[in-house]
């Protein structure tokens, strides 16, 4: 058997951490077995005592048992037919897993669309003007991936759909940390990059700025409303976390013992690398990588779908390193203490309390968010004083990426910004 050629790429990162997911399952589905009081111990296993419990491993066994004896709710099954019965599912969703990562894997490279040039660097970050005349806005993406969630493809890009309304859009682009970035932390980017790139843009535009933050960025958002708010027209947060301990006990707790380790990998890295930050993110759900791929493995290749399933796996993987007291900052004093809800986040001397923001703000709110939760998001319209909150009935990508975007996102923004 010839050897496989070299993949156009290596995702979904961390490969080997998902690989080992999807072992770890195959390798519980079995061990479940014995998980019932009567176990392998016992010549008959009745299935009443199997029901989907919510664990991956569990669900594939009751899955596999249903689908294999599908009228077998009060029989008793031998021994053998339970593992073959594993055996098979188990063997099926490998193979689905390993040709959806396959197929991504040697797929196409997506056309993106081309960013403007920039108009005013700092260091590794930049502003892009994507055209507009009238009510500027400031897009504030998160430092932990690419701003090119913003603008994907020309039917869903935040970005564009702004300007192609005049409005003066501008994208604060991070860029990837260089050595000089590497030694920053949260208040730095701020001094050293966001009250500077916001000033260039009420500068260019003569007038004060909206600032529209996505997730993280939204959260760093508030920092200017506080500190500048001669240059702050209004504030558009968009899954922007600042209740850190909203529906977040199980994280938190992980974050929490971990910290150990965390810290030392940071000190060995110097920041957190890319694969260490998307396997936090895979810790919120172990097995939605596995989910993904399968149902990817049976989607036509030329499909629209599997294009853009492409393109947002490639953004999702494409992501950069945070410096070390940025990692420090959020994981611990933001996810672990949730500073920001306690009023205890500063920059410099000042602390960032929404109280203090009186210009009108919009909070959109995805409801299927599992990376922000919506409780999280709300806390945010809760504490601003002039501030308006939209449900949004879509995910944390979704809601600036997915086919719904363009309505349920996109447009609300516009019609509010129109009105200002």
């Amino acid at each position: 058997m010839l050897p496989r050629p070299m993949p156009l790429r290596l995702g979904p990162r961390p490969l080997p951490l998902h690989l080992a997911v999807e072992a770890w399952i195959t390798q519980l589905s079995f061990a479940a077995l014995t998980f019932s009081s009567a176990g392998l111990r016992n010549s008959k296993l009745p299935l009443p005592i199997l029901p989907p419990l919510g664990l991956p491993a569990l669900d594939l066994l009751s899955r596999a048992l249903r689908e294999s004896h599908p009228d077998a709710d009060a029989a008793q099954l031998d021994p053998v037919q339970l593992v073959n019965a594993v055996a098979v599912a188990a063997k099926a969703r490998i193979e689905g897993f390993v040709r959806g990562v396959a197929r991504y894997q040697d797929a196409p490279i997506p056309n993106r669309p081309t960013p403007p040039a920039p108009v005013w660097t700092q260091g590794a970050a930049s502003l892009r003007f994507y055209g507009g005349t009238k009510t500027p806005v400031l897009v504030v993406p998160s430092l932990v991936n690419r701003a090119t969630v913003l603008d994907l493809s020309p039917d869903r890009s935040f970005l564009r759909a702004l300007a192609q309304e005049d409005i003066a859009t501008y994208l604060l682009d991070w860029g990837t940390p260089g050595p000089e970035e590497l030694t920053y932390d949260v208040g730095a980017y701020i001094a050293r990059v966001l009250l500077p790139a916001l000033h260039a843009v009420a500068m260019r535009e003569r007038a004060p700025v909206h600032l529209a933050g996505y997730c993280l960025g939204g959260t760093l958002s508030m920092a200017p409303a506080v500190l500048a708010p001669s240059h702050v027209a209004g504030l558009i947060l968009l899954a922007a976390p600042w209740d850190f301990h909203a529906d977040n006990a199980p994280s938190r707790a992980m974050m929490t013992n971990m910290r150990p380790l965390l810290e030392m990998m940071l000190a060995a890295n110097n920041g957190a690398p890319v694969d260490l930050l998307q396997a936090l993110f895979a810790s919120l759900d172990p097995s939605l990588v596995g989910r993904k791929f399968r149902a990817f493995a049976d989607l036509a290749p030329a499909s629209e779908e599997a294009k853009r399933f492409v393109a947002l796996e490639d953004w999702l993987n494409d992501g950069v390193p945070l410096s070390a007291g940025v990692a420090r900052q959020c994981l611990f004093e933001w996810y672990g203490a949730n500073a920001p809800l306690l009023k205890q986040w500063r920059v410099g001397d000042t602390v960032i309390d929404p109280a203090k923001v009186a210009v009108p703000a919009l909070v959109m709110i995805p409801s299927q968010d599992r990376i922000v939760p919506p409780r999280s998001a709300a806390a945010l319209a809760d504490a601003l004083p002039n501030a308006e909150a939209i449900q949004v009935p879509l995910g944390h990508i979704g809601m600036m990426a997915g086919g719904g975007a363009p309505k349920v996102t996109f447009a609300p923004v516009v019609r509010w910004l129109q009105n200002r």
